[in-house]
């Protein structure tokens, strides 16, 4: 197992932008998406949370993010090309902060276009909870946590706070 560090809310690293992955890069990028699994489902199988991770929360600047729910999904230079204009106002959750939600506004519906791990083009269209997930991780590519996206001073509170919180959702 190549389990990484997830870097913290406070790391300035999370404030990067990440570079573009290129065909000749694949061995490197072979390496961090092992990370990313890996780490990944370390933190599912020790939190009973975490759907996605991208490059940069282990430290590696690249635009990769790998998300595992039913199955493994590598998306390599992802684009969200298409957002709708219809928001949801969420409680967001992240791995580099754990213990605290935020809440933002993200679109509804979006479409990702990616390289999949054999470099071939790839696209996906993502409504509701999957939307907002990787909009989230792609903000990470982009050097943006969702303290950033915080709709007022008001949207922030700790996990173990949720029962205290209107509206939630999970």
């Amino acid at each position: 197992m190549a389990i990484r560090d997830i870097l913290k809310l406070g790391n300035p690293n999370l404030y990067t932008m990440c570079e573009h992955v290129h065909l000749h890069d694949m061995n490197e990028i072979n390496a961090i998406v092992t990370n990313l699994k890996d780490t990944l489902l370390d933190f599912q199988n020790r939190f009973n949370r975490g759907r996605a991770i991208a490059a940069p929360q282990v430290g590696a600047f690249k635009r990769i993010i790998f998300m595992h729910i039913d199955k493994p999904v590598v998306f390599l230079n992802p684009i969200i090309d298409l957002k709708s204009k219809e928001l949801m106002e969420i409680w967001d959750d992240c791995l580099s902060f754990p213990d605290l939600l935020v809440k933002v506004q993200r679109h509804w519906e979006c479409r990702i276009r990616y390289f999949d791990m054999d470099f071939k083009e790839q696209e996906m269209d993502l409504v509701g909870d999957l939307s907002e997930l990787l909009q989230h991780e792609y903000d990470h590519l982009d050097g943006i946590l969702a303290v950033s996206r915080a709709i007022d001073n008001k949207s922030f509170a700790l996990r173990s706070e949720i029962d205290h919180i209107p509206e939630q959702s999970n």
